[in-house]
């Protein structure tokens, strides 16, 4: 649930179980998988075809600024631990073996009975990484919750120079009110722009002549 937080810029009760009333999550009938340009019956085809899925989607039916029956989707990221596609498919086949209903939520899991992966449970796992991790990135465990995956992953996409209106686009931002959630402290966003200033600052103002 971790990784689809982040490679999907999604909301906290979108893929986590939440007090908040408002919270409408992602369910197993949400989702459409695709092999190239064959789109798999993913709730019965067999499960070698689900591995071999190359791009997923997830369908907004209520949730919070979506267009009602708007897909976004994403391929596979290359690698097989870290990746929105084979994250899904794992919850895929975990509902499957279990007889979940198509409007089951995604975080729920079967463990001797029903469960929910609830977004206390997600931001305790953060922290305990960041106990660890933390010193190297310059972040506290105080610092972290649920709600930083979302600012996560746009900034990862910032830093890899994807421009901020797709970034708007997949996190269904409708204004800048992204741009709250960058860190302008992050180094390969700010690592080039004194050369550039240096290089591109020597102008001429065009005259104001009528």
């Amino acid at each position: 649930m971790l990784t689809l937080g982040f490679f999907f810029l999604l909301r906290p009760g979108e893929y986590a179980s939440s007090t908040n009333p408002d919270s409408t999550p992602f369910r197993l009938q949400d989702i459409h998988l695709w092999r190239h340009n064959t789109k798999l019956a993913h709730l019965q085809c067999p499960i070698t075809d689900l591995y071999s899925t190359t791009f997923a989607c997830l369908e907004f039916t209520n949730q919070k600024n979506g267009v009602r029956g708007e897909l976004i989707g994403l391929s596979r990221s290359g690698n097989p631990a870290f990746c929105p596609v084979a994250s899904l498919v794992t919850r895929i086949i975990h509902l499957r073996a279990y007889a979940a209903q198509p409007n089951t939520p995604l975080y729920t899991y079967f463990y001797d009975t029903w469960q929910a992966v609830t977004t206390d449970m997600l931001t305790k796992e953060l922290r305990a990484a960041i106990s660890t991790l933390g010193p190297v990135v310059g972040l506290h465990p105080a610092e972290i919750s649920i709600r930083s995956l979302r600012a996560s992953g746009a900034m990862a996409l910032l830093c890899a120079h994807v421009d901020t209106d797709r970034i708007r686009l997949l996190g269904r931002w409708r204004s800048d009110e992204m741009l709250r959630y960058l860190h302008v402290q992050a180094y390969p966003v700010v690592a080039d722009l004194a050369p550039a200033m240096l290089q591109h600052g020597h102008f001429n103002l065009i005259p104001n002549i009528p």
